[in-house]
């Protein structure tokens, strides 16, 4: 098994959380988003992925991309480690708040959206982050709502062992304290988060812990 991907892109980060809990090993390959104007747009890496992102996951002959989609590969592929619970309405509950992070707040967060705001869109680092937290913001009071006020969450997002959706949730956090979010307005997502950051299958993923870590 490989994975290319980028020791602070979120994308990579929540695979790596996903195969360290299912104790998946895999040779990873950095694929440095912005040395030499980015390692993505390479003719050898556009060979694996046309779309130009990470992380790209190479398995049993297969090529995977969209991480969102490898994340179901995977459940589906070893299921020995669940990162979906059981029951049809708890397993929703896990992909409506993985894709509230994954398709709403990450996407207009992502590098080549901020690399467009500051290039050709003009805007200064001080209104791109202010586009950041903007965004998060909006993102984050909502699933704060959610996830307060819902009776499927445990210790995790849903129940009591980590799913897809904290698989999701931790580098969203990471990006957004990067970027100096106050986060003394989500009390639910800190209490989340700190419960996964005592497990070791967390903290083994976290981008300062990657070797292309900067």
């Amino acid at each position: 098994m490989d994975l290319y991907g980028f020791f602070r892109s979120s994308a990579s980060y929540r695979l790596r959380i996903a195969l360290n809990l299912k104790g998946l090993d895999r040779t990873e390959h950095s694929v440095h988003l912005r040395r030499g104007g980015g390692e993505q747009y390479s003719p050898e890496f556009r060979k694996l992925n046309p779309q130009e992102l990470v992380p790209v996951l190479v398995d049993d002959g297969l090529t995977l991309t969209q991480s969102m989609a490898i994340l179901e590969y995977l459940e589906e592929r070893y299921p020995e480690v669940p990162l979906l619970p059981k029951g049809l309405g708890p397993r929703a509950e896990v992909r409506k708040l993985a894709q509230a992070i994954a398709c709403d707040i990450h996407p207009i967060n992502n590098l080549r959206v901020l690399q467009y705001l500051t290039g050709p869109a003009g805007l200064s680092e001080e209104d791109k982050n202010n586009w950041i937290l903007h965004w998060v913001g909006i993102g984050f009071r909502a699933l704060e709502t959610e996830l307060a006020r819902s009776d499927m969450r445990g210790d995790y997002c849903v129940g009591d062992s980590p799913t897809i959706a904290d698989c999701c949730l931790i580098p969203q956090i990471f990006n957004a304290r990067r970027f100096g979010l106050d986060m003394s307005a989500y009390p639910t997502l800190v209490k989340i988060e700190n419960t996964c950051a005592a497990l070791g299958a967390f903290q083994d993923a976290h981008p300062s812990k990657q070797d292309d870590a900067e």
